[in-house]
C-alpha cells in the first residue's frame, strides 16, 4: 500500500495543492504521479493486472490523500467508484466489467457522467436522452454537471432515458441506460464553466452531450427507471458512498491535525501559556477527537462488510446497503464539516486568509452537501427502509 502513495508522492501532492486553488487549475501533475505509482489500478485484482487492494484499503488511502490535497483525492474518487463497481462485480461472479478493471491498470482515467441538473432521481432516472443506434448502441444528449477529471478522462459513465412507443401514452415504456463513452469518441462539449470556492483542482465542469456514442459492446444496463436491486445498481451506490466518505474522513483528519499544531503554537496574552493549556480549546479538540474516531469506526466497519459480503452471502445486506452507505455519507460529511469549523476556531483569524491551509479545507469541506445522497435523501432512504413506500 506505502508503494502507492508513498511519503515523498504526498508531499509533492501536498505541495502543490495551494498552487492549484488559488489558480483554479486542473491536478494534472498529481494525476501524472498517481497514474506512474500505479494507484489507479488500487483496487484492480492483481489476476487482470492492478494492485488487489480491498475496498477497505482503498478507502483509507482515499482518506490519506485527501489530507493532502482534498481536491485531487475527490476528483481521482470518481475513477476509482468505477473501479470498485468493477471489482463489486468481479468478486460476484460478473464479468461484465473486466474491461474496465483492465483498462484502468493500464492507465486509461474514468470519469462519472452522471449528476444533471434539477435530477434528484439520480440514478433512478434521467433528464438525458439516449438514443438507439440500432445495433445494440446508443448516443446521449443531454447535460452533465459535476464531470470530474473533465480535462483528463479517458472513459466517461454515462446514464441516459431511452423512450419507446408513444411518449406520452400509456403504451409507451422507457428504459435507463448505462454505457460507456470515450473522449476520442466525439459527441460532447466540456464547458470552462468550473469557478467554485472549493474543490478547485478537480475541474468538475459541465459535459453538454449531443450525439456521444456508446457501442453495444459497451452499454452495461438496460433497466427500468425506478428503484433496482441490479448489482451494477447496488455496486455504484456503494462505491460512490463509501469512498466519497472517505474523501471527508481525510480532510477531517487534517483538520484535527492542523487545530493540535495551533494550539500547541499559540499563546494567550491573558495567561501566558499555549492555547493547549486552555480548558476551552482542549474541550474543543476532544470533541474533534472523539466525532473523528466515531468516522474511522463507522467507515472501516461498513468497508469491512462490504468486503466480506463478497464471499459470505448471510453478510449481504441487500437492500440494507442503500441506507447503511446513504447514513455513513450524510453523517461523515455532517462530522467532517463540525470538525474544520472546531478546528478554524482554535486556530484563530489567520484561517480566513486564502494563503491558509486550514481556511482551504473550510471551503473543500463545503462539497460534501451537495454529493448524493443528500441529508433529504438519506432520511427518505432510511424512512422507506423502516416504514415502507410512501403512498
Amino acid at each position: 500500500m506505502t508503494d502507492l502513495l508513498s511519503d515523498e508522492l504526498l508531499a509533492d501532492v501536498r505541495r502543490r495543492a495551494a498552487d492549484y486553488d488559488r489558480d483554479n487549475a486542473f491536478f494534472s501533475e498529481d494525476l501524472a504521479d498517481l497514474q506512474a505509482s500505479g494507484y489507479l489500478g488500487a483496487m484492480v485484482p492483481t489476476a487482470l493486472g492492478g494492485a488487489g487492494l480491498t475496498l477497505r484499503q482503498t478507502a483509507r488511502l482515499q482518506a490519506r490523500l485527501a489530507a493532502h490535497a482534498p481536491a485531487t483525492a475527490l476528483a481521482v474518487n470518481m475513477h476509482h467508484v468505477w473501479v470498485g463497481v468493477g471489482r463489486y462485480l468481479h468478486e460476484r461472479g460478473d464479468s461484465s466489467l473486466d474491461w474496465l478493471l483492465r483498462e484502468a491498470a493500464t492507465g486509461e482515467v474514468f470519469g462519472f457522467g452522471y449528476s444533471e441538473p434539477g435530477n434528484d432521481l439520480v440514478l433512478l432516472g434521467s433528464r438525458t436522452e439516449a438514443r438507439s443506434d440500432g445495433n445494440g448502441g446508443f448516443t446521449f444528449h443531454g447535460r452533465k454537471i459535476f464531470t470530474s477529471n473533465s480535462p483528463a478522462w479517458t472513459r466517461l459513465g454515462v446514464l441516459g432515458l431511452e423512450k419507446t412507443g408513444m411518449l406520452r401514452g400509456r403504451n409507451g415504456s422507457a428504459r435507463l441506460v448505462h454505457a460507456f463513452i470515450t473522449r476520442e469518441g466525439g459527441g460532447f462539449e466540456i464547458l470552462d464553466d468550473w469557478d467554485t470556492i472549493g474543490m478547485r483542482a478537480s475541474q468538475s465542469r459541465s459535459t453538454v452531450l449531443d450525439g456521444a456514442h456508446a457501442p453495444a459492446d459497451r452499454v452495461l444496463r438496460l433497466l427500468p427507471p425506478g428503484p433496482s436491486l441490479d448489482p451494477y445498481v447496488l455496486g455504484i451506490f456503494t462505491s460512490f458512498e463509501v469512498l466519497l466518505s472517505s474523501v471527508y474522513a481525510g480532510i477531517a483528519d487534517r483538520a484535527l491535525e492542523l487545530a493540535v499544531e495551533a494550539a500547541g503554537k499559540r499563546r494567550s496574552m491573558k495567561t501566558g501559556k499555549p492555547y493547549a493549556q486552555d480548558p476551552d480549546v482542549r474541550r474543543r479538540i476532544a470533541d474533534m477527537a472523539l466525532a473523528l474516531d466515531s468516522v474511522w469506526l463507522q467507515l472501516d466497519g461498513i468497508t469491512g462488510d462490504l468486503d466480506a459480503s463478497a464471499a459470505d452471502p448471510e453478510l449481504d445486506r441487500g437492500a440494507g446497503w442503500f441506507r447503511a452507505t446513504a447514513g455513513l455519507k450524510v453523517r461523515v460529511t455532517d462530522a467532517a464539516r463540525e470538525i474544520v469549523d472546531q478546528a478554524v476556531r482554535v486556530s484563530g483569524g489567520s484561517t480566513y486568509f486564502n494563503g491558509s491551509e486550514l481556511g482551504r479545507l473550510y471551503r473543500d469541506v463545503l462539497a460534501g452537501i451537495f454529493h448524493p445522497s443528500s441529508d433529504d435523501a438519506a432520511h427518505a432512504t432510511v424512512a422507506q427502509s423502516l416504514l415502507g413506500p410512501l403512498e
